[in-house]
């Protein structure tokens, strides 16, 4: 056997992380091929209104979950407890409780949420959708250990399973009834399939009521600030909806919404694979302990952004086309927002890692002053910018707010010893002349939507 194909079937940490990126890209691919063909599918059996409905009921639930989010899969990765039975099952029966009371806010949400939006269907629809949140509450803490020691072929399996399922279910009910609640189904039939799966094939310890004080005080206080922390980053990831919900017709949200999702899918991507690998990346090798561990993250975030950046250009480049030839015409002013985000996202990419450097420390206050100050920059950027241009404006909003936190993102960096000052002038660089190119061939088309709105 040769050393490269040691560096792969070995055991040891640089074989996992090697296997780990490629079941997580794997397994990105097939599940955003799986997520297209879906979309694609029910864009035509239902109608651009169900999209945007649909869009505020995952706001809600992505809000509660991030709203009252500890910390406990980071805990579980970072703490030298992450394999103590008693450490774990206290996680899971604080997950537990968690679950009930988000299902419980979530039903007591669901009135408000209609009225704010003039849209009756929002009473029935949140909490039905959020026994999702009740079902997911019992999934094992054998994903949290799989991704602390990066073994993530099962992992991924499940993932790729229980959508798979869920997704052909939606499509068969949305097929029979041209209805929203198709997408419900799917994603409670989806949750549970997953739960199921994790329970019957994933490897770890049968997990049961715990209540031990000391992990419940390591838990809570490494999860104060991780719990801030989300709630920051629920209002950069989810406040351009809620935003726009308020201004935009149903329509002109579900429009808005298909073309963030598929411009989305590099910084999805991005997510993905730094939530699962930088952690134990950075707890192995920290940067600030050697040269020789800041040159492997070094090759490791290159590898990283080179692959994202790859995968934004013909976003930015052809979205407009892209849309053109996947979706009907229906869906044609999605084409030019698919442009504006994919540019938003491109200053993203830079930064994305050097939180994880934080979190690998146990700097979760840092962490969280990070993403409280994008969240102040981003809504206030979203207020003023939306009313102006509409969808194109929260855009905008993105762009600016990544460029502007881009120097406490530096700093925190620099405080843990990853901050790479060539990755960053490379990528730099390379999304400027992106950038000029797509507003080069599609200035005008943006232009044209901000004057419609």
């Amino acid at each position: 056997m040769t050393l490269g194909a040691q560096s792969v079937t070995g055991t040891g940490f640089a074989a996992r992380v090697k296997r780990g990126s490629a079941f997580t890209l794997a397994g990105f691919a097939l599940s955003n091929v799986i997520r297209l063909g879906s979309n694609l599918i029910l864009a035509r059996l239902l109608f651009p209104e169900a999209f945007g409905i649909m869009a505020l009921v995952i706001v809600v639930l992505v809000g509660l979950t991030m709203f009252s989010d500890i910390g406990i899969t980071p805990s579980i990765q970072s703490s030298k407890r992450g394999d103590d039975p008693d450490f774990l099952n206290t996680a899971w029966t604080i997950q537990i409780i968690r679950s009930v009371i988000l299902f419980a806010v979530a039903c007591g949400l669901a009135w408000p949420m209609a009225e704010f939006y003039g849209e009756s269907a929002l009473v029935t629809l949140i909490p039905v959708t959020a026994i999702s949140l009740l079902i997911l509450g019992v999934m094992p803490t054998r994903f949290d250990t799989a991704s602390r020691h990066i073994q993530l072929g099962r992992l991924t399996a499940v993932d790729l399973a229980s959508q798979t399922l869920g997704v052909t279910l939606m499509l068969l009910v949305a097929w029979a009834t041209a209805s929203v609640w198709a997408m419900v189904v799917g994603n409670l039939a989806s949750a549970a399939i997953k739960v199921a799966l994790a329970w019957m094939i994933m490897p770890g310890i049968p997990n049961r009521p715990r209540w031990e004080r000391a992990a419940v005080h390591e838990l809570v206080h490494y999860g104060k600030w991780i719990f801030l922390s989300t709630v920051a980053s629920f209002l950069v990831l989810q406040s351009d909806k809620l935003i726009l919900g308020r201004y935009l017709s149903m329509e002109a949200l579900g429009l808005y919404n298909i073309g963030f999702f598929l411009a989305g899918f590099p910084l999805q991507l991005g997510h993905a694979l730094t939530g699962r690998l930088m952690i134990p990346i950075y707890r192995e090798n920290p940067p600030a302990q050697s040269a020789d561990n800041f040159r492997r993250i070094r090759r490791v975030r290159l590898a990283l952004s080179g692959l994202l950046f790859a995968l934004m250009v013909p976003l930015a480049l052809g979205g407009i086309w892209l849309v053109d030839l996947l979706y009907d015409t229906r869906y044609a002013q999605s084409g030019p927002v698919v442009v504006a985000v994919a540019l938003a996202i491109l200053p993203q990419i830079l930064a994305l890692g050097y939180d994880q450097a934080a979190l690998a420390s146990g700097d979760s206050r840092g962490y969280f002053v990070l993403n409280a100050t994008r969240a102040c920059l981003l809504v206030a950027l979203l207020l003023l910018a939306v009313p102006i241009a509409g969808v194109i404006g929260a855009a905008l909003a993105m762009g600016l707010t990544a460029l502007a936190s881009y120097p406490l993102v530096v700093r925190l960096a620099r405080r843990h010893g990853a901050w790479d000052g060539v990755h960053d002038l490379v990528i730099w660089a390379l999304s400027i002349l992106l950038a000029l190119g797509a507003l080069a061939l599609h200035g005008d088309a943006i232009a044209a939507l901000i004057a419609d709105n």
